[in-house]
């Protein structure tokens, strides 16, 4: 099962911001699967086209603070945009942000970006029903309790977990992150909650580990709040990515079945990949490919329902990755 809302772009230009999150990685991946000789006939047996999933505050509270759900409710929303998706430099000026060529406000960023967050839930519950979901959105796993960071407003992943647990859908939770960057946001939302076990394969450097260990109120910087199993990967170490995943989650099996994996997918640790802040991690195409077919097998494997989020990805190149893995699972899930 795919679910993508096709009526909801995943570009940011329409809302003057500038980073590379281009349509193409939905649009394109869609097309070569629609397109398909075998899967493309059976399109309506895959394809989930509406995200019928609303968030309320409750919901978001949950997992962030009541101050923070307040401030994003109120006048004060755009600052916190501004701050999130990193769009003012330090000397004042815009960085990456040209209002000027703006269709929609800010504001209206936000409400589409609560409709993409509550499609996290959504995709958890398809998931549960068949087996397997994967959602052309979802990710955010760097927005942390008082504060959204990395062009991520509020963490959908902690979100969907505890909103399917509150329901008593769900119990315990794996959440297995093999986007670029650190699960940062993910890890310090869940470090006291033994009922939402944590995976992270990244880059050791970089950003968000490129910050101080204290904060300017002395407090401990949450971005180095470990995951339950860590798996850092310094640049040029590609070659023994696979080997590491593969130990990573013989670990998290050790820990206790889940009822429910939330696998955030970035295509970002492609070699392709547009943003800056990737480039370190260089993985082929082939060695993409071969790290969702192992944790898709893993899964199947474990009997866990999985819940895949397309999550990080920048720039015209990458929607391959997707493309890739989707024709292949698609057709495994589908017994073609």
């Amino acid at each position: 099962m795919i679910l993508y809302n096709t009526s909801i772009p995943m570009s940011l230009e329409p809302f003057g911001i500038l980073i590379p999150v281009r349509d193409s990685r939905a649009t394109r991946t869609f097309a070569a699967l629609a397109e398909h000789p075998t899967i493309g006939p059976m399109v309506h047996r895959w394809h989930h086209p509406t995200v019928s999933e609303r968030l309320s505050r409750d919901d978001l509270m949950r997992v962030h603070s009541p101050e923070y759900v307040q401030r994003l409710f109120s006048d004060r929303l755009e600052t916190e945009i501004l701050a999130t998706y990193e769009l003012i430099a330090a000397d004042g000026t815009y960085h990456r942000y040209a209002p000027q060529q703006a269709i929609y406000s800010l504001r209206q960023l936000f409400e589409r970006m609560l409709i993409k967050a509550a499609g996290t839930t959504q995709c958890g519950r398809l998931a549960l029903a068949h087996g397997f979901c994967y959602y052309f959105g979802g990710g955010m796993h760097h927005a942390h309790r008082d504060h959204g960071s990395g062009f991520c407003m509020v963490n959908d992943i902690v979100i969907a977990a505890r909103k399917l647990q509150a329901e008593g859908a769900v119990g315990r939770v794996w959440v297995i992150d093999v986007d670029a960057h650190k699960g940062d946001g993910t890890a310090a939302l869940t470090a006291d909650d033994a009922s939402i076990l944590t995976l992270s394969v990244h880059m050791a450097d970089g950003w968000p580990l490129d910050g101080p260990a204290c904060l300017p109120d002395s407090m401990p910087n949450p971005v180095f709040i470990p995951s339950d199993i860590e798996i850092p990967i310094v640049s040029g170490e590609e070659s023994v990515y696979m080997e590491r995943l593969e130990k990573g989650l013989q670990r998290l099996a050790q820990m206790g079945r889940a009822d429910l994996a939330i696998v955030v997918n970035g295509a970002d640790p492609y070699e392709a990949d547009e943003l800056p802040s990737t480039a370190g991690l260089k993985l082929s195409i082939d060695q993409m490919l071969a790290r969702d077919q192992m944790i898709y097998r893993f899964l199947r494997r474990q009997n866990v329902p999985a819940a895949f989020l397309m999550a990080g990805g920048y720039g015209d190149r990458v929607w391959p990755v997707y493309a890739g893995f989707l024709t292949w699972a698609l057709a495994d899930a589908l017994k073609i």
